[in-house]
């Protein structure tokens, strides 16, 4: 493979993305800002860093009080946080139950109806985001989703409320998009969060 092959396969893929359902995920994040709710990322692997990534991203961007100190300013933050980000109450689940529930036992702990997971995976089958999806669905949670196009993704995606599918199926290329694909939520999300507080 050479570089301008994989850079190709990336350049078609981003052609064939439908905007459509980056824009719904954006629209699941902003109701959840709006009315108070909290929103958890998980995934495996890359898609464990990008869901810190994310949490770390939108987190940031929709606190528009920043640096203000330690007063109560009244401004509205979202509640987000990545599930793969405590290390020792992850590794304590998969030690001590299995890995397999390693965020739907967190999820147990933290999840209201109404919330919202976002969760990543490249195959679409990873059985831990699966589980959690499953558990999130039962308690009347969004289920939000980044996956690819191989062949386990439909069991992501009959999962989701929104998901958003890259048109690849090669691993590294899927990761990718998903990078390209939460930014350009996260924009989209800061951009709305802004512009309503200016109003």
């Amino acid at each position: 493979m050479t570089p301008q092959f994989y850079l190709d396969g990336v350049r078609q893929a981003l052609a064939e993305t439908d905007p459509g359902p980056l824009l719904a995920v954006a629209d699941a994040l902003d109701r959840a800002f709006q009315d108070g709710r909290s929103v958890f990322t998980f995934g495996n692997g890359a898609s464990a860093a990008l869901a810190s990534h994310m949490a770390t991203d939108i987190g940031k961007l929709t606190s528009l009080d920043l640096g203000t100190g330690p007063i109560v300013s009244g401004v509205k933050r979202l509640s987000i946080m990545s599930l793969n980000d405590n290390a020792a109450w992850m590794t304590a689940l998969g030690n001590d139950i299995a890995y397999k529930d390693v965020f739907l036992e967190q999820l147990k702990n933290h999840l209201r109806p109404r919330d919202v997971v976002l969760a990543i995976s490249g195959s679409g089958g990873s059985p831990n985001v699966l589980r959690a999806l499953d558990y999130a669905r039962a308690l009347g949670a969004t289920t939000l989703g980044f996956t690819g196009r191989q062949a386990k993704a439909g069991e992501m995606l009959e999962r989701c409320d929104i998901c958003v599918q890259a048109p690849a199926t090669m691993m590294e290329q899927i990761e990718d998009l998903h990078v390209v694909y939460h930014h350009i939520v996260t924009r989209t999300l800061y951009e709305r969060v802004k512009a309503a507080a200016a109003a």
